[in-house]
């Protein structure tokens, strides 16, 4: 299959979009469609590249036929900056005559002239509807909004009602510049958050300097860096310190250190020192590259909130047109009103039967809830999954790696029996560094000393209990409970959240090391926040040991623990929870990719530059802060009430407007503001959600 990405540039009307996407399915060649009105985005799938180039013609064919100023753009876009008041003007100069002519038809004396202009004002902010309703007649659209507003215009001409129908077009034409400049507006609001890519990269070549495309720099390229300057590719830095704001990335304000060897990621910014940075990915590949690719792709995954709207949308609109039919039939009929009253009830119908207020509703909440997780460095691939994460009550967690740093440290060393800690620490690091495991590196990593392999003699691992030797000629053991127990050696017993490491020194019980994975950063708070965001319920699924995980799991307040687990159990522990009610999984990303799979929502923490943990996730928290999870659970639910407050908007008015029109007491002029004004406020609802502090 050949997918291709192409803009619909001026694509401001919901509806609009919506015939368009189904009259480009309908083509032979095509054998899928979608337009993303959120990015103003279709995309195109065919069987090979001939069937994609025989069908652009006829797509473009399509698009001026229902929006005669969109132009299909053949090659992806960014968004383009917002026309000027006077350039709107310009292009629509049309519309502003119309109304200068519909004021002077007020202000003359003359019945005859003041009809004159009405209808010259009717024929210049019309004529556009009017085109383009009766060349979609003629493709079948008998529904097109522009067809429909056609109709209802000259029947308030027919009935004597000039000012109405020219009002009706005046404000329908006006509304709709400015529904497509809240539209864009939005748009752009969402993607200045993603505004981190650098146009040129400074590349060191031969001694010289040299500005290239980003794209155009090869892996291994050596590129400064100044303060000040985002940083363009992914890599390794050569030379130089600095600080590097990475919020664009991650969302943390905090600037971090980096130095030589440490790697960076494109969309940071470099603060202070200048930079030598070795590129290690192209730009294809690059983390901003991927974030870019996210946000846009989660556009087009929408959630059954979007999908039900949108289904709503084509029922109402022949609803209201049959309803606006039988009033004009049975109303005169059954002398309820009269034919000229009945005629005017119906075309308000017909302006209010436009579905564009209901088809903007939701997708708009749902674009700018991706846009704001992103802006706090949380990657949601889907509207389907920010909805869902709204409606999660229990989250299972992964532990090493996810609430714990996956590296040992020595939290506490005790002495007795009139041994100091040095010797403690020392022996157990003597013993300790003939062994590759991670807990002996950490205890070797704590003693900064050198050790003398020849002090070592009679080197022995007991198999689940420990290691003995000889150092110095005395017995040094050193290893679990079992391991004291098996040389009868008295011994203390110890309840750690860590892994305690009895040492005794000639069969005497000298004290104990307790080595434990330390707790990231704002754990705690973290999962307090995620109480306070609706989180009833939350697990720990670990592989480690029973009793080292459910000390952990308690001190941090968990509801439940499930402990030494293989991967393969810890999906049979997701699976089981899952049976039950919509459950979120929070994992690394690496070795958790089947339990991430298999929970409702997946979400892989740390996952800055880990191409395992977006794979395998459907959120993905760059940040690796637990409180970022309350932040988008947050965000899902912002989204939910305000698609609700939309979608309540919108029908409320219209049902509102037709209920009042019933009675004589709604004009045209409230059936337009029904729509295109309840377009304009739910866009400004929308973008509550990106300015919103979480």
């Amino acid at each position: 299959m050949i997918k291709k990405d192409f803009t619909l540039n001026h694509l401001g009307c919901a509806s609009c979009a919506g015939k368009i996407e189904k009259r480009i399915q309908a083509l032979p060649e095509i054998e899928s469609a979608e337009i993303v009105f959120s990015l103003k985005k279709l995309i195109l799938e065919t069987d090979n590249e001939d069937k994609m180039a025989s069908s652009l013609p006829k797509i473009k064919s399509i698009v001026k036929s229902i929006e005669p100023t969109v132009t299909l753009i053949e090659t992806p876009s960014s968004a383009s900056p917002l026309a000027t008041w006077t350039e709107l003007a310009v292009k629509h100069k049309h519309l502003l005559l119309a109304a200068g002519f519909f004021i002077v038809s007020f202000i003359l004396p003359s019945d005859s002239i003041s009809l004159l202009l009405l209808l010259i004002a009717y024929i210049l902010s019309g004529y556009s509807v009017i085109l383009s309703g009766l060349k979609n007649l003629f493709t079948g659209s008998v529904m097109d909004e522009n067809f429909l507003m056609t109709i209802a215009t000259l029947s308030a001409l027919a009935i004597n009602k000039p000012q109405e129908a020219v009002a009706v077009m005046l404000f329908f034409g006006i509304g709709e510049i400015f529904e497509e400049r809240a539209v864009d507006d939005s748009r752009n609001a969402v993607k200045s958050l993603l505004k981190m890519t650098p146009s040129t990269a400074t590349v060191c070549a031969d001694n010289l300097l040299v500005e290239r495309p980003p794209e155009d720099v090869a892996t291994g390229s050596i590129i400064l860096v100044r303060p000040g300057e985002r940083i363009p590719l992914d890599g390794t830095i050569e030379e130089g310190k600095s600080l590097v704001d990475t919020s664009a990335i991650t969302g943390e304000s905090t600037p971090r250190n980096i130095k030589e060897g440490d790697l960076v990621y494109s969309g940071s910014i470099n603060k202070t020192g200048s930079l030598k940075v070795r590129v290690e990915k192209p730009y294809a590949e690059s983390t901003i590259k991927r974030i870019l690719e996210l946000v846009e792709n989660a556009a087009s995954k929408k959630a059954a909130t979007e999908k039900f709207i949108t289904r709503f949308a084509k029922v109402y609109t022949p609803i209201v047109v049959f309803a606006a039919i039988a009033m004009l039939i049975f109303f005169p009929l059954l002398n309820v009103f009269t034919i000229p009253d009945s005629i005017y009830k119906a075309a308000v119908f017909l302006v209010i039967s436009c579905p564009c207020a209901l088809v903007v509703s939701v997708p708009l909440a749902f674009f700018s809830g991706i846009g704001a997780a992103s802006k706090h460095g949380i990657l949601i691939k889907g509207g389907n999954h920010l909805e869902t994460l709204g409606k999660v009550k229990t989250l299972l967690f992964d532990k090493t790696g996810t609430l714990t740093n996956g590296t040992f440290n020595i939290t506490r060393i005790k002495s007795v029996s009139g041994f100091s800690e040095d010797e403690i620490l020392r022996y157990a690091a003597y013993v300790e560094s003939r062994s590759t495991h991670p807990i002996a590196i950490s205890i070797l990593s704590e003693y900064d000393k050198q050790v003398l392999q020849n002090s070592i003699e009679d080197f022995q691992e007991i198999p689940g209990r420990g290691v003995q030797a000889l150092i110095d000629d005395k017995l040094i053991l050193v290893g679990n409970s079992h391991l004291m127990s098996t040389f009868n050696i008295l011994h203390e017993s110890v309840s750690s959240l860590g892994l305690v490491i009895y040492v005794a020194i000639n069969n005497i019980y000298a004290g104990h090391l307790i080595v434990s994975d330390t707790l990231k950063d704002r754990v705690d708070e973290g999962l307090s926040q995620l109480r306070y965001a609706g989180i009833s319920k939350m697990v720990m699924v670990s592989g480690d040991i029973k009793e080292i995980a459910e000390n952990l799991a308690w001190s941090l307040k968990f509801d439940s623990c499930h402990a030494d687990l293989l991967p393969e159990e810890k999906v049979s522990v997701v699976e089981e929870y899952a049976k039950k009610e919509i459950i979120g999984f929070v994992g690394d990303g690496i070795n958790d990719a089947p339990a991430l799979a298999t929970a409702n929502v997946g979400i892989s923490m740390g996952a800055l530059g880990s191409d395992a943990a977006i794979e395998a996730s459907d959120v993905v928290v760059m940040n690796d802060d637990i409180g970022s999870i309350a932040k988008a659970v947050s965000i899902s639910k912002t989204v939910r009430a305000i698609s609700i407050q939309n979608i309540t908007l919108a029908l409320g008015a219209k049902i509102a407007i037709m209920i009042l029109a019933l009675f004589g007491l709604a004009s045209m002029w409230a059936a337009v503001f029904a729509d295109v004004g309840v377009t304009l406020l739910e866009v400004l609802n929308s973008m509550r959600i990106v300015k919103k502090k979480y």
